[in-house]
């Protein structure tokens, strides 16, 4: 069997954040795969499924929602986890193509984000690849560091200087990295700043970015950190899920902050 498969980058959450390159890409598909992450989260889903309802006008695309696996045993074995929770998903692919596009076709699925960035549909794919004829197509898409960035309205990096880009785990366990002074941050649910020594930190954080419940807050880390710890606290509660991001920047050594 062969299959086309699309990976389309959908940003933050915002509807204008697809290109034209993913529309035409979700227009050519004949299986468009959405997950299904519970009910606390199915504002995810309707978000994916309006976007295709809005772009989606050639009739022959089918639409087809499927139940993600749970994730089991990352506390105790967290490569493991993640490698049998690939697994998984990329069975149930597999047999959503077999059972609705048996000769094989184009499929797509729409990927929050970007799918280069701390994003495993990518690895995914490459499980699916060893049961079919694969092609993969990566329609790239607005990361959630644009756009932070971009709601406080600031540069990503100072002038001629490195970042890092890092996740809460790695933040939690390790502590600040060796030789940064920008840190990037993903993937953290059990805000790993708390860990750092806040003196001279720097923090730009930002929660439902492009959405429009978009929360962002900057400032020192030892004065806003409570007030993060809050807002995103209470966010969760109103909504079930939070996505967020932040970028973590030290002062120079005179303690002013590099601006660009």
């Amino acid at each position: 069997m062969k299959v086309e498969l699309n990976l389309i980058g959908i940003g933050t959450g915002h509807p204008d954040h697809i290109t034209r390159q993913g529309v035409a890409a979700l227009n050519r598909a004949q299986l468009v795969l959405v997950p299904l992450k519970g009910a606390g989260k199915a504002d995810l889903a309707e978000l994916r499924l309006q976007l295709c309802r809005e772009l989606i006008t050639h009739s022959g695309v089918l639409i087809v929602t499927f139940d993600m696996p749970v994730r089991e045993g990352a506390e105790t074995d967290y490569p493991g986890a993640v490698e049998r929770w690939h697994d998984a998903i990329a069975a149930i692919w597999l047999a959503n193509i077999q059972r609705h596009m048996p000769q094989g076709g184009r499929v797509a699925l729409l990927v929050w984000g970007d799918p280069s960035l701390y994003d495993s549909t990518l690895r995914i794919a490459q499980r699916l690849g060893r049961q079919v004829q694969l092609t993969t197509q990566v329609v790239p898409g607005i990361t959630a560091l644009q756009a932070l960035t971009a709601a406080h309205a600031i540069a990503l990096n100072d002038i001629n200087a490195p970042v890092l880009i890092t996740t809460g785990r790695q933040l939690r366990d390790h502590g600040w990295p060796a030789s940064a002074d920008t840190v990037a941050v993903m993937l953290d649910g059990q805000c790993a700043f708390q860990t750092l020594d806040p003196t001279g930190l720097h923090i730009w954080w930002g929660a439902f970015l492009g959405m429009p419940h978009q929360l962002c807050i900057g400032g020192l880390l030892a004065k806003v950190g409570p007030t993060i710890l809050r807002e995103r606290e209470q966010a969760r509660a109103r909504h079930g899920w939070v996505m967020d991001t932040y970028l973590l920047k030290r002062a120079n050594p005179n303690g002013a902050h590099h601006a660009n």
